[in-house]
């Protein structure tokens, strides 16, 4: 237990899978298999308990990665194998700071899809959504909660980027937000994406794959998909987040102490196939 605790919190600290081997002298495909098996054993855990959320105000937005090599480099046969652009879908209580839903797959209607009904079944009430003006996300939030949600999309608007290597890999400077009304009454005083934004800036930070300019990216999908329910179940539960001074679980009511890094591990005894006599 105390190695694998080791091990995990190394990981979920930001430290890529080659550096925790090194650090800590477990070889290589050990730390992937502990990653694989924490991963499932999260996802499960956020797939059954993460319901019946109160949430008044949800924000969501992607986040872009790539497996393998990017895109336009792969060959169709690395496509086919996983490799390619991965984006992130996440939907986060802008109140609780909860991430309530996450998907990992493409950018196309049917993920947004998936995403939002996904969201629709952990949700109780109507609640007030924000999301970037991504085109899916009208259709897919239409499908998913009909009239039962006041929707608005925020477009900002971004001044032109320099030819220079600083302005390159710098953000754009935002010069303005338009606001949309799409469904319902949205209070316009709370239509951001704000802090689904600071969420993926924890992500990238968090996670080694999600490191730009470097080549600790995800070689392979399944490992990404387990290395992003591993960071949600962390931020969820273990990472006491500084401005609620509680996790965010607790914050929704979702669990009522702050979850020690052996409890996160001990997932794994519980999600352990049991032995059928």
């Amino acid at each position: 237990m105390s190695k694998r605790v080791q091990l995990i919190s190394a990981l979920v600290e930001g430290t890529s899978i080659n550096a925790t081997c090194r650090m800590t002298g477990v070889a290589k495909h050990t730390v992937l298999k502990l990653v694989e098996d924490m991963g499932c054993a999260c996802a499960a855990y956020h797939h059954r308990h993460v319901r019946g959320l109160k949430a008044r105000r949800i924000q969501c937005d992607e986040i872009w990665q790539f497996v393998g090599a990017k895109q336009k480099n792969a060959t169709p046969e690395q496509r086919a194998a996983g490799w390619g652009d991965a984006w992130t879908w996440v939907a986060l209580d802008a109140d609780t700071k909860l991430c309530i839903s996450y998907l990992i797959g493409g950018r196309d209607t049917g993920w947004a899809t998936d995403f939002t009904f996904d969201i629709r079944e952990r949700v109780i009430g109507r609640p007030q959504i924000t999301t970037d003006c991504h085109k899916p996300y009208l259709a897919a939030i239409e499908m998913a909660f009909g009239d039962d949600s006041h929707y608005a999309q925020m477009h900002k608007i971004y001044g032109a980027s320099g030819d220079s290597p600083e302005a390159r890999y710098s953000p754009a400077k935002c010069i303005g937000c338009d606001m949309k009304t799409v469904i319902g009454s949205p209070d316009y005083e709370h239509v951001s994406t704000s802090y689904v934004e600071r969420q993926n800036l924890t992500m990238r930070m968090s996670m080694r794959r999600f490191t730009r300019l470097t080549n600790g990216f995800s070689k392979k999908i399944e490992n990404h998909g387990h290395a992003v329910a591993l960071h949600i179940m962390y931020y969820n539960f273990v990472r006491v987040h500084k401005t609620l001074r509680v996790t965010p679980a607790m914050e929704a009511g979702i669990a009522d102490h702050v979850w020690t890094m052996e409890e996160l591990v001990g997932l794994l005894v519980a999600n352990a196939p049991r032995m059928v006599a």
